[in-house]
Order: C-alpha cells, then structure tokens, then sequence
C-alpha cells in the first residue's frame, strides 16, 4: 500500500469538487478550495477521524466498500478508481465483476433531479445511493449496513419497509428479484458480493430457495409504487427503471402527473425533508 500517494490522491480530488458539485450549499467563507474534511466523510458514510487517517498516511488498509464510496463522493473517474484501488492495495473490479462505479455523469444526473426521488441500484439490488428525496420519501439506509441496503434482501427477509403492497405485487416483487438475480449470477460468476448474498437468501428465505430452484420467468410488474410516509401519509407514484450505459446500475425514478395529488405531495415532501413531527 502507498499510504503517502493515497493520502495525496484523496487531498487533491477532495480540493476539486466544489460543495455546489456535491449537492452542498456555496455560501460563506471557505478555507478549503473543495469540500470540507467532514462533508466527504458525511456523503461517504465514514468518521472523520478515519478519514483524516488516510489523509495523512496513518491508516491501514481502506476496504474495497470504503473506496467506493470515496470514488462516489470524490467523483473519479473509471481510471482515477481503479489508481485508487492500486494505491490502497485492493484488488480492482475485473471482468465477471458487477460494475457499481457511480460516474461522475450518473452523479451529475443525480444532482440535477433534486425535484424527483431516484435510487441507484446496481445488478444485485444492491443500494448504490439515493438522492435527497429518495431518502425522505423511502427513509434514509444510508447509515444501515451493507446487507441491509440491498432490496433483494429486504423483500425476503421482511425487512421494516415504507413500500405498500398487495399481495399480488409482493408476488410479482419477488419473481423479479429472483429471476434479476439470477441473470446477474450468470453473468458475473467471479462476483464475491453477488455469490454471498444468494448463499445468504436461499438459508434465510425458504421463498427465496424455492423460487431460486424453480427458475421462474420475470413477470410484468406494476408501474406503479405506493410508500406510507409517517407524515404525508400514502403516496402512490409512477416507478421507472433507467439503465445506464456500459454499467450494471438502474436509476429507479419516481415521478407524479403535474398538478396531481401525487405531484403536491411530493412538493411537501421536498420541504420538510427527512423531519418528523410528534
């Protein structure tokens, strides 16, 4: 590990992405030119204190999870992530892998929606990131474990969850899932991740082995989702599923009619944020 080059790296990619770039109010006086010490550790779901480690050369060695989400946040490029992985000593994504890279065109995209709830989700369900109002309309996992912030997970393992469903829908979930799964278990046999939680899912979830073991087909599922949020109360929106190009990520938009009910709801939802109110 190049601890002296690593901690370099990250001072300079931090100096170069303006708080505006990172979805981070611009005003007042600043002594950094890019973001704070403490703003990359929020946005990446790290202490500051570890992170200063790596900034100074005094840590060990970051896990593949913890360059991920610094590339996220610090808005690498493809060659800059994979520099980063040589200089901590981890092992880069190769081929047979599941692409979970946020770009920084997919970053900027994100950014850019900040009226419309996305999720991130790469091929194995697998959580990448939301934006803002994806968190205050689904609550915010960001802070959950790993295994926690995949859907494929939740769905089985009747995880608590804000999303309503029917018992057909559930059905139509769950065949989604599995067949997902394992269409990216075909394709990405060297994936440790992706391996792991299929282990996982058939001992937790006799559902899931079933359904694993039959091979069933992927149904039409609804186009639709409704959430229960604790203050807005039921909110039914229309759900899309963007692919990305080259990558194994999927946008999960949400968006309303103008002028519908759903459509003000979501307004609110922009301003009171993750609050809530006895």
């Amino acid at each position: 590990m190049n601890s002296r080059e690593l901690a370099s790296s990250l001072r300079t990619w931090r100096d170069r992405v303006s708080p505006g770039e990172a979805g981070l109010p611009e005003g007042g006086r600043r002594r950094v030119l890019g973001l704070r010490r403490q703003e990359v550790a929020q946005l990446a779901g790290l202490s500051v204190e570890y992170l200063a480690r790596l900034e100074q050369g005094r840590a060990g060695h970051p896990s593949p999870s913890v360059l991920m989400s610094l590339a996220r946040v610090l808005r690498l490029s493809d060659q800059e992530r994979a520099h980063l992985f040589r200089l901590a000593d981890q092992a880069e994504p190769l081929p047979g892998q599941i692409k979970r890279h946020i770009t920084p065109s997919v970053q900027r995209i994100l950014d850019r929606l900040t009226d419309t709830p996305v999720t991130v989700v790469d091929a194995s369900w697998q959580c990448v990131t939301s934006n803002a109002l994806a968190y205050a309309l689904t609550g915010d996992t960001s802070t959950l474990p790993p295994r926690e912030q995949n859907l494929a997970w939740t769905t089985f393992t009747h995880a608590p969850t804000r999303y309503l469903r029917t018992d057909d829908e559930e059905r139509l979930l769950r065949l989604e899932v599995v067949a997902d799964l394992r269409e990216a278990w075909v394709r990405y046999p060297k994936d440790t991740l992706l391996r792991e939680l299929i282990t996982e899912l058939q001992t937790v979830s006799p559902d899931f082995a079933k359904l694993w073991e039959q091979r069933v087909p992927p149904q039409p599922a609804p186009s639709n989702r409704t959430f229960l949020h604790p203050e807005i109360g039921p909110i039914t929106l229309d759900c899309d599923f963007l692919t990305v190009r080259d990558s194994d990520l999927r946008l999960i938009v949400y968006t309303a009619a103008p002028s519908s009910k759903a459509a003000g709801q979501l307004e609110l939802l922009a301003t009171i944020g993750l609050q809530h109110f006895s």
